[in-house]
């Protein structure tokens, strides 16, 4: 019997390479569930079954007992977050919750991706934004639910991740990405205000190396997935040459972040890809 994988947030970026990765094992029937808030049918792959709806409603769309379930699906932009606040507690708040109910009732195991702005600034970091404070909690939340109904939980934490599929233009575009359209399209790269704030940018390749490992042997909190090298903002313009803007402080912009990943490398993980090197790739391929 194969077993039955659900990826919330599955047409997304990060959950689409997961799909695409566990799509590839024999023994996994691979099922996405996302609103496509950010997600897109760009982001569909092979081997996957799709489903349209919110994980608030989790339990109407999946009318089967999964063997496992990657919670991805939830809303992930910080400075937004302050004029999405019905959106961030709809996707967040409602949707842990509903996650939650379900995985507890199916009796699976749950991979929640929690999200390292709670390390940021000492810690001061999980109050800094209505993003960081719902997926701090959520992570508590979770926690509590494997010690009030023995459910199995693994917790995962990303650092920035980039590579392909990240949204480039808009509202939610991410900072690799944004920079990579701005180079292509000749103009210059902004960088909000001191440029001195400091991330760990991970290739989405590791991400999913790391997630798969967890999701098959991790338990418990603090499985970090993120890589050794941080870079400014700043120092990432640099990189890319182009000439640079300065914009405003905004709130909820963390300035550092404590990276926790040896229990994610005491399973055997650890970052090949390097932000440099992706750079250099962009460039070759005319930013494309």
């Amino acid at each position: 019997m194969k077993k039955k994988i659900l990826v919330t947030g599955g047409a997304g970026f990060v959950g689409s390479h997961l799909c695409e990765r566990l799509s590839k094992n024999p023994n996994y029937e691979v099922y996405s569930l996302d609103n496509y808030f950010t997600g897109s049918i760009d982001n569909h792959v092979l081997n996957v079954t799709y489903i349209e709806g919110d994980t608030t409603d989790i339990a109407k769309f999946i009318n089967f007992n999964p063997d496992m379930v990657y919670h991805l699906g939830e809303y992930s932009r910080v400075e937004q977050s302050f004029d999405d606040m019905e959106k961030v507690w709809r996707y967040n708040k409602d949707g842990i919750f509903a996650v939650l109910e379900f995985v507890r009732k199916a009796g699976c195991k749950l991979l929640y991706a929690g999200s390292s702005t709670k390390f940021g600034d000492g810690g001061l970091g999980r109050n800094a934004s209505p993003y960081a404070w719902t997926k701090a909690t959520n992570t508590e939340l979770v926690m509590n639910y494997g010690n009030w109904f023995n459910m199995p939980y693994a917790i995962t934490y990303f650092y920035n991740v980039y590579g392909p599929r990240e949204i480039q233009t808009g509202k939610y575009a991410t900072l690799i990405a944004l920079f990579k359209d701005k180079m292509k399209n000749g103009k210059n790269l902004t960088i909000v205000s001191p440029g001195t704030q400091k991330r760990n940018f991970t290739h989405i390749d590791d991400i999913i190396d790391g997630l798969v490992l967890v999701g098959e042997n991790g338990y418990g909190d603090e499985f970090g997935i993120g890589s050794d090298e941080a870079f400014s903002i700043l120092e990432v313009a640099q990189m890319f040459g182009g000439t640079i803007d300065m914009l405003p402080e905004r709130r909820g912009n963390r300035m550092t972040a404590e990276v926790i990943c040896d229990k994610t490398k005491a399973l055997g993980w650890g970052p090949r890809r390097k932000l440099a090197d992706y750079i250099e790739e962009c460039r070759e391929n005319g930013w494309k």
